[in-house]
C-alpha cells in the first residue's frame, strides 16, 4: 500500500508538471515559479531519478520557422534555499563565484555569421525553437550587426519592464506572461516595448581563438560589443554569495525588470558541462516562498541541559503560510561568520516543520550593536565557547542534572512527569539524580504544589512500571553528550551487549563499528565512566533491569516508529512486539530509522515528510505485521 500511495503520488506530480510546464513556456502560468518549485522539490524527494526532473518544456507554436541551437538550452539545477545551495558549493568548490541576477523572462538566441545577425530563435524544446527573426531585429538590446566578425550564438532573456507593463499592458497577469506573449505575435505589434538582455555566448568557427578567456571575460565582451547584460557579482565564499543572495531578495521590487533568483558558476568555460541536459557546474539559486527579510532585534540564549543556543527575537514576518517572531541562530560561529548584530536586516527561512532560521545578513544600518554572548552559568561556572558550542563544563551543575532527569523521564515514556515537578525535586534537593527519582513515596511527592495524592500515585506507578529496559535505551537514558539511542543500538549490535562489554570497549573497537568515530568513541566511554556510580546505584537498586539480549531475534538491527492508529493492536503492544522480536523502537523519525509504520503512507505528515526525506521506508499496517510474522 505504501509503495502504491508513493507511485500515485509520483503520477501526478509529473501530470501537473508536464501542464504547468506547458502553461509556463506558452504565457499562461498559473502558477508562480515558486509554487511550481514546491512540486519540483517534492518529485525529487520522491523520485529522484526521475526523468522529467531532467527535461525541459516547449514553447514552439505554430506559424514560425524552426531552427536549432548553438548554445544547448538545458534545465539548470537549482536551489530553492541556502542550504541547498551551500551543500552544492561544498560539492563545487570554488576559488571564487560569478554570480548573476536569474532574468524572468523569455530565452532567446541570437545567431551571428560573420558578426551578421542571421537569426534569433526561442527556447523551443532545448534542441529546436522558433525563428522569429523579425520581430528580435525590432527589440531593444538586439545587435543587427557588430563590431566583430564573430560567428556563433549569444543567449539573452527577451524582458518587459515594470514601467512598460504598467503603462501598456496592465492586462496582463505579470511582466514575463506580457513578453512571452509579444515576442511571437505575428504582426510584430508591441514587440518594440520588449528588452533582450544577454549572459552567454558561444563561438562556432575553430582556429580563430576566441575572443573570450572566462565567463567573467565573455560578459564584458557582450557588453563593450554593445549588448545589455546582465548583472554580475564575483564573490570570494559561499557565505558571501548567500548574504548577496539576501540583499538582492531586499531590492528585488525595485529592480526594472522581474527576477527569480541568482545564477551562480565559476570563473572558468565548461563547454562540456554546459553541453549537458542539465548542466551541473552552475546553479540557479532561486527566492522561495519560505524565505522573507526580517530585522534583528534581540538574542535570547535557550538553556538545554548544559547547552546555551542562541534565539534570535525578530520583527513579525509573514512566513510559509504562518506569522514567526523567533528563529534559531544555531551557534556563535554562526553569528559570526554572518556578521549579526542587534538591528540587522536579516533572511529569514522556514522549511518543513522546523524553527524558523536565520540564513544570512542583508545589510548592518547605523546604530547596530553587538550580540551579547553569555560567559557564566547559572551555577557559577565559567561557560566555555567553542564556536559550534556554548556549554557549562560543570558536571554537577543543576541545568545539566535536570536535562538528565528529563531525558530518561521522556526516553522511558513517563507519563505525567514533566520539567515542572522535576524542577521543584531538584530545587528542594529531594532528587540529585536518576537513582533518587525511585525513592520517593506518594506521600511526600503529594506535598508538591499542585499535586495532591491521587496524581503523585498516578506518576509513580507509571514511573515504575518501566522496571525493564533495553541497554541502548538505559545508556542513552543518561544524557551522554552526542550519544543516542540510536547509535547505542549500533554499540550493541556489533557485539558489545552488556554494560560491562560497553564500558570496557577501547576506543579503536568503537571506532570500527559502522555509525562511530573516534570522537564519538571517547565521548561514550568518558560519559560511562563519569555516570558509573549512577548507573550502578540505579541497577543495584532493583528498580530498573537491562532486558537481557534477544539472540538472533528476526527484527535485530531494525529499528521502528509508529504514527496514527493501528486496528489489529494498540501501540504499546506493536512497540513491545518490535522488542521481543529483538528490534528497536524510536518515538520520532531520525536518520538510519528502518521503518515507519502507518495506515495512511500517503498522508502530508511531518513524520511521513521526514521518512521520504531520510529515505525511511514507509509500511502500513498489514507490511508489519507480515514482517513480525502476524497475520
Amino acid at each position: 500500500m505504501a509503495e502504491r500511495g508513493k507511485k500515485a503520488r509520483i503520477g501526478e506530480l509529473e501530470a501537473q508538471i508536464r501542464r504547468h510546464q506547458d502553461l509556463y513556456y506558452n504565457g499562461q502560468p498559473e502558477l508562480s515559479d515558486a509554487e511550481f518549485d514546491l512540486l519540483w522539490d517534492e518529485l525529487g524527494e520522491l523520485d529522484p531519478g526521475n526523468a522529467l526532473l531532467g527535461a525541459v518544456g516547449t514553447d514552439l507554436a505554430d506559424g514560425w520557422p524552426k531552427a536549432a541551437h548553438v548554445i544547448p538550452m538545458g534545465s539548470q539545477d537549482k536551489a530553492s534555499n541556502p542550504e541547498d545551495f551551500l551543500a552544492w558549493a561544498a560539492k563545487n568548490p570554488r576559488d571564487e563565484y560569478l554570480v548573476q541576477y536569474k532574468l524572468d523572462g523569455a530565452s532567446l538566441e541570437l545567431q551571428y555569421e560573420d558578426g551578421h545577425m542571421v537569426r534569433a530563435v526561442t527556447r523551443g524544446d532545448g534542441e529546436v525553437g522558433d525563428d522569429i527573426s523579425p520581430n528580435a531585429r525590432r527589440m531593444q538590446g538586439v545587435l543587427g550587426e557588430l563590431s566583430q566578425a564573430f560567428t556563433g550564438g549569444v543567449r539573452g532573456e527577451v524582458l518587459m519592464s515594470h514601467s512598460v507593463h504598467k503603462a501598456k499592458h496592465p492586462d496582463k497577469a505579470n511582466c514575463r506572461n506580457a513578453a512571452n506573449g509579444l515576442m511571437k505575435r505575428k504582426d510584430g505589434i508591441g514587440v518594440e516595448d520588449l528588452e533582450v538582455v544577454c549572459y552567454d555566448a558561444l563561438g562556432t568557427v575553430t582556429g580563430l581563438g576566441k575572443p573570450f578567456s572566462d565567463e567573467a571575460a565573455k560578459l564584458e565582451w557582450l557588453r563593450k560589443l554593445g549588448f545589455h547584460t546582465v548583472e554580475q557579482r564575483i564573490l570570494k565564499t559561499p557565505q558571501e554569495v548567500v548574504d548577496y543572495r539576501a540583499q538582492v531578495m531586499d531590492i528585488r521590487e525595485s529592480l526594472p525588470f522581474d527576477i527569480d533568483g541568482l545564477v551562480v558558476k565559476g570563473r572558468a568555460i565548461d563547454e562540456a558541462d554546459l553541453a549537458k541536459a542539465r548542466p551541473d557546474k552552475q546553479i540557479a539559486f532561486k527566492f522561495s516562498l519560505e524565505e522573507a527579510i526580517s530585522v534583528l532585534r534581540d538574542v535570547e540564549w535557550s538553556e538545554s541541559g548544559a547547552n546555551y543556543t542562541p534565539i534570535g527575537v525578530i520583527d513579525p514576518v509573514r512566513l510559509a503560510g504562518t506569522t514567526v517572531q523567533r528563529a534559531n541562530l544555531v551557534n556563535t560561529n554562526a553569528i559570526t561568520s554572518m556578521g549579526l548584530r542587534i538591528g540587522s536586516r536579516v533572511i529569514m527561512t522556514k522549511r518543513g516543520e522546523i524553527i524558523p532560521k536565520i540564513e544570512g545578513l542583508v545589510e548592518n544600518p547605523p546604530g547596530t550593536q553587538a550580540i551579547a554572548v553569555p560567559s557564566t552559568c547559572s551555577c557559577g561556572a565559567g561557560l566555555v565557547n567553542e564556536g559550534t558550542r556554548l556549554y557549562c563544563p560543570n558536571p554537577d551543575c543543576p541545568k545539566k542534572i535536570q536535562h538528565r532527569l528529563e531525558k530518561w523521564l521522556s526516553l522511558l515514556d513517563i507519563r505525567d512527569f514533566g520539567g515542572v515537578i522535576v524542577g521543584k525535586l531538584l530545587a528542594s534537593g529531594r532528587v540529585r539524580g536518576i537513582p533518587d527519582l525511585y525513592t520517593l513515596e506518594v506521600a511526600e511527592l503529594a506535598e508538591y504544589e499542585r499535586m495532591g495524592e491521587t496524581l503523585a500515585a498516578k506518576i509513580l506507578r507509571n514511573l515504575r512500571a518501566k522496571d525493564e529496559v533495553s541497554l541502548a535505551r538505559f545508556v542513552a537514558g543518561f544524557d551522554i553528550e552526542g550519544i543516542g539511542e540510536l547509535i547505542t543500538e549500533k554499540a550493541v549490535s556489533a557485539g558489545f551487549d552488556s554494560l560491562e562489554k560497553l564500558r570496557s570497549a577501547s576506543v579503536e573497537a568503537l571506532d570500527e563499528v559502522e555509525g562511530f568515530a573516534e570522537i564519538t568513541a571517547r565521548a561514550l566511554l568518558a560519559g560511562l565512566a563519569a555516570l558509573a556510580p549512577e548507573m550502578d546505584a540505579l541497577l543495584s537498586s532493583g528498580a530498573v533491569r537491562i532486558a537481557a539480549a534477544v539472540e538472533g531475534g528476526k527484527l535485530q538491527g531494525k529499528s521502528f516508529c509508529f504514527t496514527g492508529e493501528l486496528a489489529s493492536m494498540k501501540r504499546p503492544e506493536a512497540e513491545a512486539l518490535v522488542r521481543s522480536l529483538g528490534g528497536m523502537v524510536k518515538s520520532s523519525v531520525t536518520k538510519g530509522l528502518s521503518y515507519l509504520v502507518t495506515n495512511d503512507p500517503a498522508s502530508g505528515s511531518g513524520k511521513n515528510k521526514k521518512a521520504l526525506e531520510y529515505g525511511v521506508s514507509l509500511i502500513d499496517e498489514a507490511a508489519f505485521l507480515a514482517l513480525v510474522g502476524g497475520a
